[in-house]
């Protein structure tokens, strides 16, 4: 039995629909500006960009109906609506055609932002980390795996706070499809059982404030609901 120094921290999970179990968190990857609109709407050419990702940490994993602290250090706290893939069985270099198999499941994602710190982070050419990698910034809702749903290719992706619609798409508007996400991070580094993409947001992304409720909706999936609380 190893004697460590310190208690081991606790292993971030997320939930799995309909069951009691929970899926272990490794890894967060997130894909940035991977719907046209979207890349436009940040000021971006999508048609010019090869597709590139960041990270979060596992522990910011968030469940479904939690009530978050308007997080410290911003002024324009972003919602993003997103899919997520779970990875059931790493490799490296996976061919496009043979991505899917490594998939367990699929949730409804919702990427929060501190868009102030992003944005000034990426015009000074600095890393992100700031903006994207804060305390509870990666909402998840519970896991389908692909025995009971199959592969989401295509379907309707919404996202409303207070009611009002803000972001309307369907999952077919990728840039970059769930194959080619999985193939091109692996071939960067070992995917690894636990991992997670955030597969990036459609166009309409905008602020949260105290007391907002946001839903995310993606068809076959469910809803994914968030309230936003006082700051801590």
């Amino acid at each position: 039995m190893t004697d460590y120094v310190i208690d081991p921290p606790v292993t971030p999970t997320v939930a799995v629909a309909d069951s009691d179990a929970r899926f272990p968190v490794r890894r967060i990857f997130c894909v940035g500006r991977n719907y046209a609109a979207h890349a436009r709407e940040m000021g971006k050419d999508p048609d010019r960009e090869p597709p590139f990702f960041f990270s979060k940490p596992a522990d910011a994993v968030v469940d479904d109906n939690a009530t978050l602290a308007y997080p410290p250090q911003t002024e324009n706290l972003h919602y993003e609506a997103e899919m997520v893939v779970a990875i059931g069985r790493g490799g490296v270099d996976i061919p496009e055609a043979e991505a899917l198999e490594h998939v367990w499941g699929y949730a409804i994602g919702n990427e929060l932002t501190r868009r102030d710190l992003q944005l000034a982070a990426r015009d000074m050419g600095r890393p992100w980390d700031w903006g994207k990698g804060f305390d509870h910034s990666a909402v998840c809702g519970p896991l389908h795996p692909v025995s009971r749903v199959g592969h989401l290719h295509r379907g309707p992706i919404r996202l409303s706070v207070n009611g009002e619609v803000k972001q309307d798409a369907d999952l077919r508007d990728m840039i970059w499809g769930i194959p080619e996400q999985i193939s091109i991070v692996s071939r960067s580094m070992e995917l690894k059982p636990g991992d997670l993409i955030y597969s990036g947001t459609p166009a309409g992304v905008g602020p949260l404030l105290p007391g907002d409720v946001c839903v995310v909706e993606i068809e076959g999936l469910g809803k994914l609901t968030t309230t936003i609380g006082k700051g801590r």
